[in-house]
């Protein structure tokens, strides 16, 4: 029986807490916040991307119910404002 609560005593000396003397240089502490700043902005990134999907696609079928494909609508205004030589042609 003594053995069991040594045991247990000895356990429980292992898993409490106790402070750390530990010094974070501030090398370290910019490189946690860059980490964070870099999580931080990705996860809204990707937020923002799935907020924006309904909407586009939403454009997109506008688009498409005028008969007006992207790939048409970038052509056509690539040639009515004159970036395109005549003689290229």
């Amino acid at each position: 029986m003594r053995r069991l609560i040594a045991s247990i005593c000895f356990m429980l000396a292992l898993t409490v807490p106790t402070a750390a003397f530990a010094y974070v240089g501030p090398g370290a502490g910019l490189g946690l916040l860059g980490a964070l700043w870099a999580l931080v902005a990705a996860l809204a990134t990707a937020l923002s991307f799935i907020i924006a999907w309904p909407f586009r696609k939403a454009l997109r079928r506008r688009r498409a119910s005028r008969g007006m494909k992207t790939t048409e609508r970038r052509a056509g205004r690539a040639e009515s404002d004159g970036s395109r030589d005549e003689t290229s042609r």
